[in-house]
């Protein structure tokens, strides 16, 4: 019976080794596009982590510009307010100061600062302001950290001490002040 059927069973086992080696062959592709897929996946997803690091990245960025942006106009608005917005609450101000060091100047007198630059033109003006108070240390040192407190924008640019009789110190004080301009800055093209 198997000699009658020796051809047929040769066919079938040349069969049976051809799917042999086609299962085998399209296993090995199989499992390699797999494993390629799975590493296209891999690289995809750390590109797409580091897209999400990136676009975090940027949005922490945007956030702290807003913020900046909020803070510079606020300072630009109230902190740099025009003269006549911001000149007698700041005299005001550093009267209360003086009061609440025991130093109450007798004269306070103010004066605009020039720009020194013609070239350069900003939107702000400088105001100086200058007076002189008696007291003893305690008291001096009180005003300038009142100063150096204050909600407003005062910079303490000169301080000259000297010794009077006693106890008494004279100090005289020249504050700074910027005032936002009224007028539009003209901006030069270079």
């Amino acid at each position: 019976m198997w000699r009658e059927k020796r051809i047929l069973l040769t066919i079938l086992g040349v069969l049976l080794a051809a799917n042999t080696v086609f299962f085998f062959t399209y296993r090995l592709q199989y499992e390699q596009r797999l494993k390629d897929l799975d590493d296209r996946r891999e690289q995809a997803e750390s590109r797409l982590n580091a897209q999400h690091a990136n676009r975090l990245q940027a949005e922490r960025r945007l956030v702290a510009y807003r913020n900046i942006s909020r803070d510079v106009q606020d300072i630009y608005t109230r902190q740099w307010a025009t003269e006549n917005e911001r000149l007698t609450a700041l005299i005001a101000e550093i009267k209360r100061l003086a009061v609440a060091s025991e130093l109450v100047p007798k004269s306070i007198g103010y004066e605009r600062v020039q720009q020194t630059s013609s070239r350069v033109r900003t939107a702000a003006e400088t105001v100086t302001i200058t007076f002189g108070v008696q007291g003893n240390y305690q008291q001096v040192r009180r005003l300038i950290n009142l100063f150096e407190l204050s909600r407003q924008f005062i910079i303490i640019d000169q301080i000259s001490l000297s010794s009077a009789q006693d106890q008494l110190l004279s100090l005289n004080l020249r504050l700074k002040t910027i005032f936002r301009d009224i007028a539009p800055v003209a901006t030069k093209r270079m």
